[in-house]
């Protein structure tokens, strides 16, 4: 079956139109323009990433982090960024990223945040157009900030958890909580506006977290790679559709880890 095929469902389920503006999203490398036999579905592509697909025979990756995420002024080889553009070019594998459109989408990634940690959705964070954005406020039980920190430590499965907050907030009662997958410090505001007790996202800066305290918001930074989850949702999504559409095509979830980040 062609790849374009593949890709008109997945972009009916998740529309490029709903990425934030200047976003990278949809083909970026090879074509759609062929027949595929294996799909991998991928958080990022990186060098075991593409060693993984071109291993498993791969043809298409489905990837949530675009490769190509700043501007190329070569392709020359040498460097280990272009030696990745060229292995895929060289094996045929073509990669298709699905940014924040899943973060916008309704049912999308950030929705499956909620639906694990219990969080019940009232809106979006941060919003795009009418009625969609990226994000979500929503509230859950009344708890001590402590506590909702160590569900979400267990949750996701962290070796550990920043938590944003200054001496004695630890037993502080929350109750409204913010969530941005990622890395949304840019949205705090946001979550200050819509009164969120808590602010659940990746990559704060330092500065920022001492601006979010000042401003009455606690924090949880739970690292950019709990977006993972992006691999597990898509590979059910795809094998769904496969059986709907009768597609004669192999999902493969991608299991490279790509984390950068480990702890002593």
């Amino acid at each position: 079956m062609l790849a374009s095929e593949v890709i008109k469902r997945y972009e009916a389920f998740c529309p490029k139109e709903l990425s934030l503006e200047g976003d990278s999203v949809g083909l970026q490398i090879g074509t759609l323009r062929k027949d595929i036999k294996k799909i991998m579905i991928a958080l990022d592509v990186r060098e075991q990433t593409v060693q993984e697909a071109i291993e498993k025979e791969v043809d298409l990756i489905i990837v949530k982090h675009a490769p190509i995420f700043r501007p190329i002024k070569n392709l020359c080889v040498d460097t280990p960024q272009n030696q990745m553009y060229s292995e895929l070019i060289k094996h045929d594998i073509a990669v298709y990223v699905s940014h924040t459109n899943i973060d916008v989408l309704k049912g999308g990634l950030n929705d499956w945040f909620c639906d694990l940690l219990e969080i019940e959705v009232e809106g979006v964070l941060h919003e795009t157009a009418p009625n969609e954005g990226i994000g979500r406020i929503g509230c859950v039980q009344p708890q001590t900030f402590e506590a909702f920190a160590t569900k979400v430590k267990q949750i996701f499965g962290l070796d550990s958890l920043r938590m944003i907050a200054y001496e004695n907030q630890a037993e502080s009662i929350i109750e409204r909580v913010a969530i941005c997958g990622g890395s949304g410090d840019s949205f705090f505001r946001d979550a200050v506006v819509k009164q969120a007790d808590v602010y659940i996202t990746g990559d704060i800066y330092y500065h920022t977290a001492q601006d979010m305290l000042s401003e009455g918001l606690l924090a949880l930074d739970p690292g950019h790679y709990i977006e993972v989850l992006f691999i597990e949702k898509l590979t059910a999504f795809f094998e769904e559709w496969k059986q709907e559409e009768e597609w004669d095509v192999e999902i493969v979830a991608s299991q490279a880890s790509t984390n950068p980040f480990s702890y002593l």
